[in-house]
């Protein structure tokens, strides 16, 4: 599966962005999905995780009740609306796919989009 991730930019803190990971072919539904990140400087971190048919998620407790992953499986699409966001939420984010029901670690991921760069500022 190939991976395809937009929606990065520059916001204010506090304000909003909508991240997207669209994959290309049929198997698209049965990989799990996520976001990770990786700010300056720092390692890749994990963010989000959605479940094949998106009824299960999990969070990072730095994104907890501000981030919502979501994905349309008619789309192969995998959203990551982000609120609140904060300075600290500047990094590079990657969407990734892997076989493990809710991944978590990095090593999980098989499959890498190229990462879109969300910049909170003010």
């Amino acid at each position: 599966v190939q991976l395809q991730a937009s929606g990065g930019g520059v916001v204010q803190p506090g304000g909003s962005l909508r991240l997207s990971c669209a994959a290309s072919g049929r198997t698209f539904r049965t990989y799990s999905v996520g976001w990770v990140r990786q700010a300056p400087g720092k390692e890749r971190e994990f963010v989000a995780s959605v479940s094949r048919k998106g009824d299960l998620t999990l969070y990072a407790d730095a994104v907890k009740g501000r981030f919502t992953i979501s994905r349309d499986n008619t789309k192969n699409t995998v959203y990551l609306q982000m609120n609140s966001l904060k300075l600290e939420d500047t990094a590079v984010y990657y969407c990734g796919a892997a076989i493990s029901v809710l991944p978590r670690s990095t090593y999980e991921y098989g499959y890498w989009g190229q990462g879109t760069l969300v910049t909170v500022s003010s």
